[in-house]
């Protein structure tokens, strides 16, 4: 029987791994299905068919989720994937989180046997996903902002070249590779959908949360206020931008070793735990067997992520 259980946890965890990588595989398409439900619009044509198995498993998850959308945690979980431009709801991520600590947890004790172990793997999978959401959003940042000052040289010679800042703005999203060209078209059907301009970039710029978008839309905003000449403006702050960029990557260059060491230090203790593991098997099982062992690993652990933190800190110069 344990060994049954085992299995269909080891399956389970298995077949949402390869929902996971289908899923991200096929996002463009499941994007396009999620804002097309917002409107209650029907796809026509047919699917591929691993869109459609990703499609069945969404509407699966989305259903069961439905209870859930009204809740706070979802709805600020709703902001924060926008921000990571992943195309699920909040409770929809919740769901998946939600599963997939049941499925760890399961996994883990029919390996170990360990009670007390089975809820820590619980509790590492939807922290593993929020870092990785906290991941993407910085990494989207980074490449929006590596973006911005060949965008604001695009609008303003699309200025100069007589187009209105809707019209410029529209040129950018066709033109441009995403994360730009995402941002400035969510816009621009913000706009054509009856919110106002102003607003539209207000709710881009709390999206994107960049220190030098939110001087691009501080531009735009006084100047659609009190007039001037907006093609000379945004080419001020595109020079700025890229200078700043300039320092970034030089700063980035001479901290390289110590980011590296840093995670070094926090990858090196697990791997000769791995290793041991597997050639020591009887020694390493008194680190879950015995209570002094679970606590030596507990503090490890905590050592182990405080120093990482530590040392990213001393490494992150701002600018």
């Amino acid at each position: 029987m344990v060994y049954v259980i085992a299995a269909f946890s080891a399956l389970m965890f298995f077949l949402m791994l390869i929902f996971l990588w289908l899923f991200f595989q096929r996002r463009q398409s499941v994007d396009i299905f999620h804002r097309l439900r917002r409107h209650n619009v029907s796809e026509g044509g047919k699917l591929h068919q691993n869109e459609d198995i990703v499609r069945r498993i969404y509407l699966f998850i989305q259903h069961t989720a439905k209870p859930i959308a009204e809740w706070n945690v979802a709805k600020n979980l709703d902001f924060k994937l926008k921000q990571a431009g992943i195309p699920i709801f909040g409770a929809e991520f919740i769901v998946i989180v939600a599963i997939g600590s049941i499925l760890g947890s399961l996994t883990v004790y029919v390996i170990t046997f360990n009670i007390s172990i089975a809820p820590l793997a619980g509790l590492a999978v939807p922290l593993f996903l929020l870092i990785w959401v906290r991941m993407r959003i910085n990494k989207r940042r980074e490449a929006f902002t590596e973006q911005l000052g060949d965008c604001l040289t695009t609008v303003a010679n699309a200025l100069r070249a007589g187009y209105s800042f809707q019209q410029a703005m529209d040129v950018v999203a066709k033109e441009m590779e995403p994360p730009m060209s995402t941002e400035f078209e969510r816009v621009s059907t913000d706009v054509a959908m009856g919110v106002a301009l102003e607003e539209a970039l207000d709710q881009m710029n709390k999206r994107i949360g960049s220190a030098d978008f939110d001087l691009v839309v501080t531009a735009v905003l006084i100047q659609r206020e009190i007039g001037g000449n907006l093609a000379q403006i945004l080419d001020t702050i595109s020079y700025t931008i890229n200078e700043r960029i300039r320092m970034k990557r030089e700063i980035s260059a001479l901290t390289a070793q110590g980011r590296f060491s840093a995670w070094v230090l926090l990858l090196l203790p697990f791997a000769v735990a791995i290793f041991c593991w597997f050639f020591n098997h009887d020694q390493m099982m008194l680190f879950i067997t015995e209570e002094i062992g679970r606590i030596a690993i507990a503090v490890a652990i905590i050592m182990e992520i405080l120093g990482f933190i530590v040392i990213q800190r001393i490494v992150d110069i701002e600018l």
